[in-house]
Protein backbone atom coordinates (compact mmCIF):
# COMPACT_ATOMS: atom_id res chain seq x y z
CA UNK A 1 0.00 0.00 0.00
CA UNK A 2 1.41 3.41 -1.01
CA UNK A 3 2.17 5.93 1.71
CA UNK A 4 0.90 9.55 1.16
CA UNK A 5 3.31 12.45 0.97
CA UNK A 6 4.40 13.60 4.39
CA UNK A 7 3.06 10.43 5.99
CA UNK A 8 4.93 7.40 7.22
CA UNK A 9 4.29 4.26 9.21
CA UNK A 10 6.13 5.74 12.14
CA UNK A 11 3.71 8.70 12.11
CA UNK A 12 0.60 6.65 12.86
CA UNK A 13 0.96 7.42 16.56
CA UNK A 14 1.16 11.15 15.94
CA UNK A 15 -1.93 10.90 13.69
CA UNK A 16 -3.91 9.35 16.51
CA UNK A 17 -2.68 12.04 18.89
CA UNK A 18 -3.61 14.82 16.43
CA UNK A 19 -6.99 13.16 15.87
CA UNK A 20 -7.70 13.12 19.61
CA UNK A 21 -6.57 16.74 19.94
CA UNK A 22 -8.82 17.87 17.07
CA UNK A 23 -11.73 15.95 18.58
CA UNK A 24 -11.14 17.77 21.89
CA UNK A 25 -11.02 21.10 20.05
CA UNK A 26 -14.31 20.34 18.28
CA UNK A 27 -15.95 19.37 21.55
CA UNK A 28 -14.70 22.62 23.12
CA UNK A 29 -15.97 24.65 20.16
CA UNK A 30 -19.34 22.94 20.26
CA UNK A 31 -19.55 23.65 23.98
CA UNK A 32 -18.67 27.32 23.34
CA UNK A 33 -21.25 27.54 20.55
CA UNK A 34 -23.83 26.02 22.85
CA UNK A 35 -22.94 28.56 25.53
CA UNK A 36 -23.17 31.43 23.00
CA UNK A 37 -26.57 30.20 21.90
CA UNK A 38 -27.68 30.12 25.50
CA UNK A 39 -26.39 33.67 25.87
CA UNK A 40 -28.34 34.73 22.78
CA UNK A 41 -31.46 33.06 24.15
CA UNK A 42 -30.98 34.89 27.42
CA UNK A 43 -30.35 38.10 25.53
CA UNK A 44 -33.53 37.56 23.57
CA UNK A 45 -35.37 37.17 26.84
CA UNK A 46 -33.63 40.17 28.36
CA UNK A 47 -33.31 43.20 26.16
CA UNK A 48 -29.75 43.91 24.96
CA UNK A 49 -28.29 46.58 22.79
CA UNK A 50 -27.72 46.13 19.07
CA UNK A 51 -23.94 46.43 19.48
CA UNK A 52 -23.85 43.66 22.05
CA UNK A 53 -26.02 41.48 19.89
CA UNK A 54 -23.85 42.11 16.81
CA UNK A 55 -20.69 41.36 18.82
CA UNK A 56 -22.15 38.10 20.08
CA UNK A 57 -23.40 37.28 16.59
CA UNK A 58 -19.95 37.97 15.12
CA UNK A 59 -18.33 35.84 17.78
CA UNK A 60 -20.77 33.05 16.99
CA UNK A 61 -20.00 33.32 13.27
CA UNK A 62 -16.27 33.18 13.97
CA UNK A 63 -16.71 30.16 16.16
CA UNK A 64 -18.84 28.47 13.50
CA UNK A 65 -16.18 29.20 10.86
CA UNK A 66 -13.44 27.88 13.15
CA UNK A 67 -15.62 24.88 13.92
CA UNK A 68 -16.14 24.17 10.22
CA UNK A 69 -12.40 24.52 9.59
CA UNK A 70 -11.67 22.20 12.49
CA UNK A 71 -14.14 19.67 11.09
CA UNK A 72 -12.35 19.75 7.75
CA UNK A 73 -9.02 19.16 9.50
CA UNK A 74 -10.62 16.41 11.55
CA UNK A 75 -11.94 14.74 8.39
CA UNK A 76 -8.45 14.86 6.85
CA UNK A 77 -6.85 13.50 9.99
CA UNK A 78 -9.53 10.84 10.21
CA UNK A 79 -8.78 9.86 6.60
CA UNK A 80 -5.09 9.63 7.48
CA UNK A 81 -5.96 7.60 10.55
CA UNK A 82 -8.08 5.17 8.53
CA UNK A 83 -5.27 4.88 6.01
CA UNK A 84 -2.81 4.20 8.82
CA UNK A 85 -5.15 1.64 10.38
CA UNK A 86 -5.51 -0.09 7.02
CA UNK A 87 -1.75 -0.11 6.62
CA UNK A 88 -1.38 -1.48 10.15
CA UNK A 89 -3.89 -4.22 9.31
CA UNK A 90 -1.95 -5.13 6.16
CA UNK A 91 1.30 -5.16 8.11
CA UNK A 92 -0.34 -7.24 10.85
CA UNK A 93 -1.51 -9.79 8.28
CA UNK A 94 1.95 -9.83 6.69
CA UNK A 95 3.51 -10.24 10.14
CA UNK A 96 1.11 -13.10 10.92
CA UNK A 97 2.04 -14.80 7.64
CA UNK A 98 5.74 -14.36 8.39
CA UNK A 99 5.15 -15.66 11.92
CA UNK A 100 3.35 -18.75 10.59
CA UNK A 101 6.12 -19.29 8.02
CA UNK A 102 8.75 -18.93 10.74
CA UNK A 103 6.91 -21.34 13.04
CA UNK A 104 6.58 -23.82 10.17
CA UNK A 105 10.29 -23.49 9.33
CA UNK A 106 11.19 -23.78 13.02
CA UNK A 107 9.02 -26.88 13.37
CA UNK A 108 10.67 -28.37 10.29
CA UNK A 109 14.13 -27.61 11.68
CA UNK A 110 13.18 -29.11 15.06
CA UNK A 111 11.84 -32.22 13.34
CA UNK A 112 15.01 -32.53 11.28
CA UNK A 113 17.15 -32.04 14.39
CA UNK A 114 15.18 -34.77 16.19
CA UNK A 115 15.60 -37.09 13.20
CA UNK A 116 19.33 -36.40 13.00
CA UNK A 117 19.61 -36.85 16.78
CA UNK A 118 17.75 -40.18 16.49
CA UNK A 119 20.05 -41.24 13.63
CA UNK A 120 23.06 -40.21 15.70
CA UNK A 121 21.81 -42.26 18.67
CA UNK A 122 21.21 -45.23 16.38
CA UNK A 123 24.70 -44.89 14.91
CA UNK A 124 26.23 -44.64 18.39
CA UNK A 125 24.31 -47.76 19.45
CA UNK A 126 25.39 -49.56 16.27
CA UNK A 127 29.01 -48.52 16.77
CA UNK A 128 28.89 -49.73 20.38
CA UNK A 129 27.46 -53.06 19.22
CA UNK A 130 30.14 -53.39 16.55
CA UNK A 131 32.85 -52.44 19.04
CA UNK A 132 31.51 -55.01 21.52
CA UNK A 133 31.43 -57.63 18.75
CA UNK A 134 35.00 -56.76 17.74
CA UNK A 135 36.14 -57.07 21.36
CA UNK A 136 34.47 -60.50 21.59
CA UNK A 137 36.07 -61.55 18.29
CA UNK A 138 39.45 -60.32 19.53
CA UNK A 139 38.99 -62.34 22.72
CA UNK A 140 38.10 -65.39 20.62
CA UNK A 141 41.11 -64.81 18.35
CA UNK A 142 43.39 -64.37 21.35
CA UNK A 143 42.04 -67.62 22.74
CA UNK A 144 42.64 -69.33 19.39
CA UNK A 145 46.16 -67.90 19.23
CA UNK A 146 46.85 -69.22 22.73
CA UNK A 147 45.50 -72.62 21.69
CA UNK A 148 47.69 -72.55 18.58
CA UNK A 149 50.72 -71.65 20.67
CA UNK A 150 49.96 -74.51 23.05
CA UNK A 151 49.52 -76.88 20.09
CA UNK A 152 52.78 -75.65 18.61
CA UNK A 153 54.49 -76.35 21.92
CA UNK A 154 52.94 -79.84 22.00
CA UNK A 155 53.99 -80.47 18.39
CA UNK A 156 57.47 -79.18 19.17
CA UNK A 157 57.65 -81.53 22.15
CA UNK A 158 56.30 -84.40 20.06
CA UNK A 159 58.89 -83.64 17.35
CA UNK A 160 61.61 -83.71 19.95
CA UNK A 161 60.26 -86.98 21.33
CA UNK A 162 60.04 -88.34 17.78
CA UNK A 163 63.60 -87.24 17.09
CA UNK A 164 64.70 -88.96 20.28
CA UNK A 165 62.79 -92.09 19.28
CA UNK A 166 64.31 -91.98 15.82
CA UNK A 167 67.74 -91.58 17.32
CA UNK A 168 67.11 -94.52 19.65
CA UNK A 169 65.66 -96.47 16.74
CA UNK A 170 68.74 -95.80 14.60
CA UNK A 171 71.03 -96.78 17.47
CA UNK A 172 68.97 -99.93 17.97
CA UNK A 173 69.10 -100.70 14.27
CA UNK A 174 72.83 -100.14 14.22
CA UNK A 175 73.18 -102.40 17.25
CA UNK A 176 70.99 -105.04 15.65
CA UNK A 177 72.96 -104.75 12.43
CA UNK A 178 76.21 -105.05 14.30
CA UNK A 179 74.94 -108.05 16.25
CA UNK A 180 73.73 -109.63 13.02
CA UNK A 181 77.13 -109.14 11.44
CA UNK A 182 78.88 -110.63 14.47
CA UNK A 183 76.54 -113.60 14.51
CA UNK A 184 76.91 -114.07 10.80
CA UNK A 185 80.65 -114.00 11.08
CA UNK A 186 80.50 -116.52 13.95
CA UNK A 187 78.15 -118.72 11.94
CA UNK A 188 80.43 -118.60 8.91
CA UNK A 189 83.40 -119.33 11.08
CA UNK A 190 81.66 -122.28 12.69
CA UNK A 191 80.55 -123.63 9.33
CA UNK A 192 84.12 -123.44 7.99
CA UNK A 193 85.45 -125.38 10.95
CA UNK A 194 82.90 -128.18 10.46
CA UNK A 195 83.71 -128.47 6.79
CA UNK A 196 87.43 -128.72 7.55
CA UNK A 197 86.88 -131.49 10.04
CA UNK A 198 84.70 -133.45 7.65
CA UNK A 199 87.48 -133.43 5.02
CA UNK A 200 90.06 -134.66 7.52
CA UNK A 201 88.19 -137.83 8.67
CA UNK A 202 88.28 -139.74 5.37
CA UNK A 203 92.06 -139.37 5.03
CA UNK A 204 92.43 -140.98 8.42
CA UNK A 205 90.58 -144.13 7.23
Amino acid sequence: MATPLGWSKAGSGSVCLAFDQLRDVIESQEELIHQLRNVMVLQDENFVSKEEFQAVEKKLAEEKAAHAKTKVLLAKEEEKLQFALGEVEVLSKQLEKEKLAFEKALSSVKSKVLQESSKKDQLITKCNEIESHIIKQEDILNGKENEIKELQQVISQQKQIFRNHMSDFRIQKQQESYMAQVLDQKHKKASGTRQARSHQHPREK
